[in-house]
């Protein structure tokens, strides 16, 4: 296993890894290697757009085929706010 030194870390920035750990009943190191791994992990997952994103969020609860209309093809037309 290799290690890691990190130096000049803040203050307040320990305390919240340690605050992290202990909410997660584990020791600040472990907590750092999670944090690490999880990085790590995120880099190698395709970045997702925010319709993507939303998309997942709602997948769960489903749609009818007519609630949702496409609206692609369509003209949108502009409202007139002139008296």
């Amino acid at each position: 296993m290799a290690q890691l030194i990190v130096r000049n870390l803040e203050s307040a920035v320990k305390a919240r890894l340690q605050q992290r750990a202990r909410r997660h009943g584990r020791s600040m190191e472990e907590e750092a290697r999670e944090i690490l791994r999880n990085a790590a992990r995120a880099e190698d997952q395709p970045a997702r757009g925010l319709g993507t994103e939303i998309a997942a969020l709602f997948a769960a609860v489903g749609t009818e085929d007519d609630d949702v209309r496409e609206l692609r093809g369509h003209k949108i037309q502009t409202p007139s706010f002139r008296r």
